[in-house]
């Protein structure tokens, strides 16, 4: 298979304040977690794959689009990438409604059309009670759920998490990780899952690459990578 036929195939190198980052790796999973310690690179690699940094030497492909490619001189900005990011706090605009948050991700979408419609997010994400209300309001889950909202309605190629879960008490967490698994497991939008959580890698992916000290350690299935 060459890079254009997998949903994620990246291939990067950086060498950034003593600390060199050189993986390569594809996926064709529903959810595939970068899983390692902190500080190993993992989030660089999302920063990657959204353009919000740039490789010394590399090349990105999503789900058949090129959008880094440093040997041709291809760099699509991030606003172009159609990239859905989650993070570790929702980051949620304090002086607008749950509903003006999440319509803020449609700007993103340019009137694509395999856009994911409004109503079926918020069904889905169980959301509609809380269109009306501040994120000052909302609880810890209910915050992600919005969020997660905001990044589907953006149309995006791909969905990048970076440690959701984090900060969250272990009712919060179930309900995220539930919550994912619908996301994954209802809209075509392949998810990547930042995490050093084992739990949250055997419930939530299928396929698993493992980066420690900025290599890839370990690629294959939850069972495969977490036996070794």
């Amino acid at each position: 298979m060459t890079s254009e036929d997998w949903a994620l195939s990246v291939r990067a190198f950086q060498k950034r304040n003593g600390f060199t980052l050189d993986v390569a790796f594809e996926s064709d999973s529903r959810l595939t977690a970068l899983f390692g310690p902190s500080g190993s690179g993992k989030t660089s690699v999302l920063n990657m794959i959204a353009g919000v940094n740039r490789p010394d030497r590399g090349r990105i492909v999503v789900t058949g689009k090129v959008l880094t490619d440093t040997d041709s001189g291809i760099f699509v900005p991030p606003h172009l990438r159609r990239v859905g990011f989650v993070f570790q706090d929702a980051q949620l605009f304090p002086h607008l409604t749950v509903g003006q948050n999440i319509k803020f991700g449609q700007w993103f979408k340019r009137g694509e059309k395999d856009a994911l419609p409004q109503d079926v997010i918020v069904d889905v994400l169980g959301i509609g009670d809380l269109l009306k209300r501040r994120p000052a309001t909302l609880s810890g889950g209910e915050k992600h759920r919005v969020a997660i909202a905001r990044a589907l309605l953006a149309s995006p190629r791909i969905l990048l998490m970076d440690e959701p879960m984090t900060g969250l008490d272990d009712d919060r967490r179930m309900e995220i990780m539930s919550l994912i698994e619908r996301v994954r497991d209802e809209f075509s939008v392949p998810i990547v899952l930042v995490t050093h959580n084992t739990e949250e890698v055997k419930r939530l992916a299928s396929r698993v690459i493992r980066i420690v000290d900025g290599r890839v350690t370990g690629a294959g299935t939850p069972a495969e990578v977490l036996s070794r």
